[in-house]
């Protein structure tokens, strides 16, 4: 068999190659995709069996993949790799949709890729992959999942109080720590803006609302956080950021 990765990070990309050398010899043949657009270009081309996916990527989630497939060129089963937490796996064990949960087990790996290899032909992935999406959407999910040194960190919404960009990490403050996390700040731009307490007043940063404590305006107009921290205000950010904390 031959399998495609898709995923953004090169280090959870490099760790599954691993993994599929040591315990898959069913797979003779894997090439890597960092983003969901090339993956399906790869995709076309190398007509895999399997296609190892990530959700949260920049730019298209995984998701999306069958907005840029036509349903003739779904000959592959899926298995999703994904951060995301148990209220969302939940959405996945009821639509039948095969995942690994990062960090990956060797073992879960194999027993996913022998159910995907019985499942290879079966059409009904888009039926699946659509209830997935709407599952999803519509769930109320608590907590994100924070990729870090260690692992992952689950970490409820209500828990965070600001996050800040550093280069491509980002530093994620909650009540309790900081977390370094290896996604850049854009990812949970995207990801926190249907939640309404969350606010962005700087290219810079992210923060909850819940958790702030002062608006000084001498130098221009900052933002003094419950941790202490102060986040600056973009010019073109002033009025709306003073609109939104006279209605809170």
């Amino acid at each position: 068999m031959k399998a495609v990765i898709i995923d953004d990070e090169l280090k959870a990309r490099s760790v599954l190659q691993t993994l599929i050398k040591e315990e898959c010899p069913k797979i003779k043949e894997t090439k890597e995709a960092n983003d969901l657009l090339s993956g399906v270009e790869l995709i076309k081309e190398f007509q895999p069996e399997i296609v190892f996916l990530d959700i949260e990527m920049p730019e298209y989630s995984g998701l999306e993949i069958l907005d840029f497939l036509n349903e003739d060129q779904i000959n592959f089963q899926i298995i999703f790799t994904t951060a995301y937490n148990h209220y969302a796996i939940e959405a996945f064990k009821l639509n039948a949709v095969d995942y690994l949960l990062k960090p990956i087990d060797g073992d879960e790996l194999k027993e996913a890729i022998d159910k995907a290899e019985k499942l290879i032909g079966n059409k009904d992935i888009h039926k699946k992959l659509n209830e997935l999406k709407i599952s999803l959407s519509e769930s109320n999910f608590k907590k994100i999942g924070l990729p870090n040194s260690n692992g992952i960190k689950f970490v409820d919404f209500n828990e965070i109080i600001m996050l800040e960009a550093d280069g491509m990490y980002t530093k994620v403050s909650t009540v309790s720590e900081e977390v370094l996390v290896s996604k850049p700040l854009k990812f949970f731009v995207s990801t926190l803006q249907k939640i309404n307490t969350f606010y962005r007043p700087h290219r810079s940063y992210l923060v909850n609302l819940k958790y702030l404590r002062e608006y000084v305006k001498k130098d221009g107009g900052y933002i003094v956080m419950e941790n202490n921290k102060s986040v600056s205000i973009s010019k073109d950010k002033k009025e709306e950021f003073l609109t939104i904390v006279q209605n809170i």
